[in-house]
């Protein structure tokens, strides 16, 4: 498929900058098959039966976006130069990946303080990025950057305001534990405390899977043949009691909902086999449409990017020319798009036990 297949018109004004207050009031799109519906996040009881299963990814992201400053002794004495660093990966040996801004005035050597407690030190440059080896580890890193950096927002946010104090809940799912992502799964934003209460008490279940979200979600796809696109790898991890919890769901005929494209992508990764096994590692799973999902029934997810590979995977899980009968429907009745955006919750053609909320 090309390219060009998956993409559409945005309107400027649809994209979000600040999510909805309390979170579960973002409106949610219901598409069962060829059927669209309009409702909100807070009525998703009415939407879910007793016994389906949602998988939710327990990462948590860290202020992984940071401001310091290179120090330089040369010709015209002691110099300073402001650097903007994102983290990107812990790596094996210990050191991060990162994006540094401006790139070409850092040298292998130097160190960028971040703050009294926190610097680093560059130890190489390849493909646009620098390895970072910070000064201080474990719970002191952590205390660190939690003081000095700001949440490493998406660029079609990023670019309309900068990150503040707000974005340190807002970006942040409610049940997040597991800390290494630099993107948030934004699905998962729209739930509180309240919310999940209300979906246990009616007989939904919750499985928890952890993948560490990379800025890699962000890249652009720019090959126009889809299938020459080479997927960044994520870190990610089911348990075997996860495992086993959404085997018994299949086996007995419940519905499994990933809650976010990352927790598809993960439970299809650990799949591959044809049925869900305990899996930690990196996957670069790569759906398109096509593919035979193994464990997902249905999916709720926010608005995603055109030519984007999200896009790509929401129109296999429901058909090319329904996604984008769901995204005329949302641009047309002012649904708000991307990561502080709106919800949608996708059941495929196959599902259709239930009537459309409306």
């Amino acid at each position: 498929m090309k390219l060009s297949d998956f993409d559409f018109e945005l309107p400027e004004r649809l994209i979000a900058v600040r999510p909805a207050k309390p979170r579960s009031s973002a409106r949610l799109l219901v598409a069962r098959g060829d059927q669209i519906a309009d409702s909100t996040v807070a009525d998703l009881g009415d939407v879910l039966r007793s016994g389906d299963v949602l998988v939710l990814n327990d990462t948590k992201v860290i202020p992984a976006r940071l401001f310091g400053l290179r120090h330089r002794n040369g010709e015209l004495g002691m110099t300073a130069s402001k650097m903007d660093v994102t983290l990107l990966d812990p790596r094996a040996d210990g050191t991060w990946g990162a994006l540094v801004k401006p790139l070409r005035k850092i040298r292998d050597g130097e160190v960028i303080v971040f703050s009294d407690t926190l610097q680093a030190e560059v130890v190489g440059r390849a493909d646009g990025q620098a390895a970072l080896r910070f000064n201080i580890k474990g719970d002191d890193f952590d205390a660190a950057l939690n003081a000095v950096g700001a949440m490493p927002l998406p660029p079609y946010i990023a670019a309309k305001r900068p990150a503040d104090d707000a974005d340190k809940t807002d970006y942040q799912t409610y049940w997040a534990k597991n800390a290494g992502a630099v993107a948030a799964p934004t699905a998962s934003l729209h739930f509180d405390g309240d919310l999940l209460d209300q979906l246990a008490q009616i007989g939904v279940q919750f499985v928890h899977v952890t993948l560490h979200v990379g800025a890699g979600t962000f890249l652009p796809v720019k090959v126009d043949d889809v299938s020459d696109h080479k997927m960044h790898a994520e870190w990610g991890e089911v348990t075997a009691q996860a495992a086993n919890l959404i085997a018994a769901a299949k086996a007995e005929g419940r519905r499994v909902i990933p809650v976010g494209t990352t927790a598809l992508r993960l439970i299809e990764s650990a799949a591959r086999s044809g049925q869900i096994k305990p899996w930690e590692g990196e996957t670069d799973i790569f759906i398109t449409p096509g593919y035979t999902f193994k464990v997902a029934d249905a999916l709720m997810t926010n608005f995603h990017l055109p030519k984007s590979t999200l896009m790509m995977l929401v129109s296999a899980l429901m058909g090319v020319d329904q996604i984008k009968a769901i995204y005329t429907h949302a641009i047309h009745n002012d649904y708000r798009f991307f990561s502080y955006g709106d919800g949608s919750i996708l059941f495929p053609s196959k599902d259709t036990s239930d009537a459309a909320v409306g």
